[in-house]
């Protein structure tokens, strides 16, 4: 059994392995230099879901047919990744260069400690499960 405590920096493993969960929410449009610039900075594998909200832009007004409505949930993708503690930074760098537009609602990106990884097909784990 693998023991572990928290530090201010986060988890610290006795074993050495050090994970992080990166979740992104970004404009759809953005997806494709995303995946791209993941895929240069060596990022094998990505998880990626439809998802729908707002932040700060509160959605906007749009009009149909002549109705003023207001669109509360505005279309966004969920990235999600799980990377190696040295990869992590250099993978928020690439999801925030190719994501931003400059423009409101460009999304956020979390990074969270994640305790333990297992690839289900083999049993490896950690850094050898991803």
């Amino acid at each position: 059994m693998v023991r572990s405590r928290t530090c201010g920096a986060g988890l610290v493993r006795r074993d050495g392995n050090h994970v992080k969960k990166i979740e992104a929410i970004i404009k759809p449009f953005k997806l494709d230099e995303v995946k791209e610039a993941l895929h240069e900075v060596g990022v094998s594998g990505i998880t990626v879901t439809e998802a729908k909200g707002f932040g700060r832009q509160k959605g906007h007004t749009e009009l149909y047919r002549g109705a003023e409505y207001v669109v509360d949930f505005l279309p966004k993708v969920k990235l999600e990744v799980v990377v190696p503690d040295a990869l992590a930074e250099r993978t928020v760098e690439a999801i925030a260069n190719a994501a931003q537009t400059g423009r409101i609602g460009d999304g956020k990106i979390f990074v969270i400690p994640v305790e333990s990884a297992v690839r289900i097909r083999t049993g490896e784990r950690d850094n050898d499960a991803i």
